[in-house]
């Protein structure tokens, strides 16, 4: 029986790479003598780069940078084994968790910290940069990542505008005399999970600002400034994102990257199957396990399971594919439509929340070891 482990992680409890070692115990614990591949999984966001680190068994690089408010910090980065792609996860230097100690600055927050990250990749020598997108404290445009790159932002008299969305609505002119040299030679990957616009009601400011501290007045003029910002770079660049589907991702950073580096903004959790060689491993897989903490409409709406459904599908081998979750809120027949074979609770009955996230790892490894039992005797 062969197996492929490839779970996202259960956020506040485990990683991808912890749930994947418990489904694992589980599947041997019921049939010893399968050939279990682990592959933990993630959707671009926040614990992608924890995902391909453990996939691909690297150890990460890392740097000093400065956070989303501009204060000191590290970051870590990586390359892949043949050394030709490096990832760059924003949340990493511009993440809302590492300014959560301070009062939120919606206007002033910035990504210039991750284009010093990227900065270092391309120092590297990589032939292309996958930036995993999610987590992000700005709504930036992406404009701090092409100033970490080298580029420079400049207001009517030619000065150089502040980090942060407010300083969008200053910008009239991008110099890229100081970009990185191989800033413009290499692939660029945006690895999303929304399909958001750059700007208007659906757009980056007014769906996701609040969640970064913005009230209603910030939104609007950070919407405002998105949509200054989306025009300057359709002047210079010739590109226009504000209608691009997924630029409102990460506060529009795919924006700034797609015009000004040519970048390529894909369905997260695909990118990420294709860099840890998921396809592959289905190719003759039985069975595939897969996991989140919540099981929902979103979950198959670009989400790993979702990703994980259209692999197996097209996969020769189509093994069944079954979800472990903290909760399971979707409908059965809404799951099979998918392509989900089945989907499990690991809540044993009514508990509190505080007692199942203790219970996480033995009742993955339980559960594991009993749908696999049932599913091997039953000739998969």
């Amino acid at each position: 029986m062969r197996v492929v482990v490839a779970p996202d992680s259960f956020k506040g409890s485990l990683s991808a790479a912890e749930v994947a070692a418990r489904v694992a115990d589980g599947v041997r614990a019921a049939r010893p003598d399968a050939v279990v591949t682990c592959l933990p999984m993630a959707d671009g966001g926040e614990g992608t780069l924890e995902a391909l680190l453990a996939a691909w068994d690297v150890t990460p690089q890392v740097i000093d940078t400065v956070d989303a408010i501009g204060r000191p910090r590290t970051a870590r980065w990586a390359t892949s084994p043949d050394g030709r792609t490096g990832v760059v996860e924003l949340a990493e230097a511009s993440g809302l968790p590492h300014v959560s100690d301070q009062p939120l600055q919606p206007l002033h927050a910035g990504t210039r910290g991750t284009g010093e990250v990227a900065r270092a990749v391309l120092d590297a020598g990589v032939d292309e940069v996958l930036v995993c997108l999610g987590g992000s404290a700005s709504t930036d445009g992406g404009a701090g990542i092409l100033t970490g790159l080298g580029a420079r932002l400049l207001d009517d008299d030619g000065a150089d505008v502040p980090d942060g969305g407010e300083g969008l609505a200053r910008v009239v002119r991008i110099d890229l005399d100081g970009l990185h040299p191989r800033a413009r030679q290499v692939r660029w990957r945006l690895a999303v999970d929304v399909t958001n616009p750059l700007v208007g009601e659906h757009g980056a400011a007014h769906v996701f600002g609040h969640q970064k501290g913005a009230n209603d007045g910030d939104a609007e003029y950070l919407d405002t400034a998105l949509r200054h910002w989306a025009d300057v770079l359709d002047r210079e660049t010739g590109v226009r994102t504000h209608d691009l589907p997924g630029a409102g991702a990460a506060g529009g950073v795919p924006s700034g990257l797609v015009a000004v580096l040519g970048a390529e903004t894909e369905q997260g959790a695909q990118l990420v199957a294709e860099a840890i060689g998921l396809p592959e491993a289905l190719a003759d897989a039985d069975l595939v396990f897969t996991g989140e903490g919540s099981f929902d409409s979103q979950s198959v709406r670009g989400k790993v399971a979702d990703g994980i459904a259209r692999l197996a599908a097209a996969s020769p081998a189509k093994p069944s594919v079954v979800v472990l979750a903290g909760q399971v809120l979707l409908p059965a027949p809404l799951a099979w439509e998918a392509g989900i074979t089945a989907a499990f609770s690991i809540a044993p009955g009514p508990v509190e929340l505080d007692d199942l996230l203790h219970r996480t790892p033995a009742r993955l490894t339980d559960l594991a070891a009993q749908v696999t039992n049932l599913l091997g005797r039953s000739g998969s």
